[in-house]
């Protein structure tokens, strides 16, 4: 699966331009330039977070950003998700 591939799948095919999907593909390339992670290391981590995060509520996976960031001596995960509500069911007693 290329990077185009996995861009097309997170923004689907028609609702992307194709500023959209350069943006998004150099930002994938800065990040594994940074980090030393692969572009589809970052889409199976998102993808994960996806999954156990929609246990507890649901979000806006469209809008949703995951970086890493490498400072000096650390490298921080980021993410900003788009939290459309809580789910009921999701506590443990």
């Amino acid at each position: 699966m290329t990077v185009f591939d996995l861009l097309a799948k997170i923004f689907g095919k028609d609702s992307a331009g194709s500023k959209d999907i350069a943006k998004e593909r150099l930002r994938l390339v800065l990040v594994h330039d940074r980090v030393n992670v692969s572009p589809q290391f970052m889409e199976v981590l998102k993808d994960d977070m996806i999954k156990v995060i929609s246990n507890y509520m649901e979000i806006n996976e469209k809008d949703m950003e995951v970086s890493l960031t490498n400072n000096n001596s650390s490298v921080a995960l980021v993410a900003n998700i788009p939290v459309q509500r809580m789910k009921r069911g999701a506590y443990k007693d």
